[in-house]
């Protein structure tokens, strides 16, 4: 009972934290408050591969690209096209991609799974390269307009306005995480983390090994899709490089293993390390990459269940001690 009061005292006070965020803040610091919040989504993604089927993906970009190109070329050549679809449709873009490589990713895992998902990224970074004449090769798409939320006969909310995005964006990703949250607790969601823990012994029990891998990389590939496509109305500006390139793929890994693997908040908590490191490194330096990989190395030796390894760990002691005691 008094867990439960906690989380709620805990659930409030993160609303209300959002919600006074940029009149408190700023609203640069918003707009770092919403890059945060949509690599959280980003890595709670990836986690549903690596965390929870036990599968490392080093291709996961192309999914949160997919999703970043579809919605910039729906707004850049669609007069009108709405808000909320232009996101269903960077959604829609990379659970679509994630289907169509379906057949061939579910067949394999360990390092089989982590090289052919680095080779498919790598592949898909190529042909937005090349392909100039739709996605403009390395200048990206820029200068696509970010339409009003318009709730037609009701309200239309101009979205040019940096504090009424900010809101609009929280949403999307609250929302998005909750579903995601809820999707991990439910008997699906149970399955995947048993062929984690034990693929044959599910396929003993008579369910369809390649069929629940396919779903739950179908499911992470459309929500990091919808990353991606917040993450072009926030920047408004589509390029590979940011969106499909290496340092793309890798940036979720590092939040999931500084954070923790396999516990839902981890990558949450490792996006706002990440981010608060970058925003401090910055200042003095240039060598981001070079931080971010000491930290990694640092984690891997020392916690390799990450920061959330590292609180139960404490918490266990703390509980054992007043026990003895």
């Amino acid at each position: 009972m008094r867990n439960k009061l906690y989380k709620w005292i805990l659930l409030g006070a993160a609303i209300i934290l959002v919600a006074i965020f940029p009149q408190a803040i700023g609203i640069y610091y918003a707009n770092f408050f919403v890059a945060f919040a949509i690599f959280s989504l980003y890595a709670v993604t990836l986690n549903l591969l690596l965390g929870y089927m036990g599968v490392l993906s080093f291709g996961h970009a192309m999914f949160f690209g997919t999703g970043a190109y579809a919605t910039a070329l729906v707004l850049t050549h669609i007069k009108g096209f709405p808000l909320l679809p232009a996101v269903l449709v960077g959604g829609l873009a990379g659970g679509l991609l994630a289907l169509i490589l379906s057949p061939l990713l579910v067949r394999v895992s360990g390092t089989a799974f982590a090289m052919l998902t680095l080779a498919f990224g790598q592949l898909i970074f190529v042909i937005a390269l090349k392909y100039r004449e739709v996605t403009g090769g390395e200048d990206g798409i820029g200068g696509f307009p970010v339409p009003p939320l318009t709730i037609p006969g009701v309200v239309s909310i101009d979205m040019a306005d940096k504090i009424n995005f900010y809101y609009f964006a929280m949403a999307v990703i609250a929302v998005c995480l909750f579903i995601l949250w809820f999707y991990t607790k439910t008997p699906f969601g149970s399955l995947v983390v048993g062929i984690r823990d034990n693929a044959p012994r599910i396929d003993y029990l008579g369910f369809k090994l390649p069929q629940i891998k396919a779903v739950n990389l179908i499911v992470s590939g459309a929500f990091a899709g919808i990353a991606g496509s917040v993450h072009a109305l926030l920047m408004k500006l589509v390029s590979t490089v940011g969106v499909l390139d290496i340092q793309a793929s890798f940036s979720p890994i590092l939040m999931a293993y500084i954070g923790g693997v396999g516990s839902f908040f981890g990558p949450i908590i490792g996006s706002g390390v990440l981010h608060l490191l970058e925003d401090l490194v910055i200042r003095f330096t240039e060598r981001i990459g070079l931080v971010n990989g000491a930290i990694f190395i640092l984690v891997v030796l020392y916690a390799p269940m990450g920061l959330v390894g590292l609180f139960r760990e404490a918490k266990a002691k703390w509980f054992s001690q007043g026990k003895a005691s």
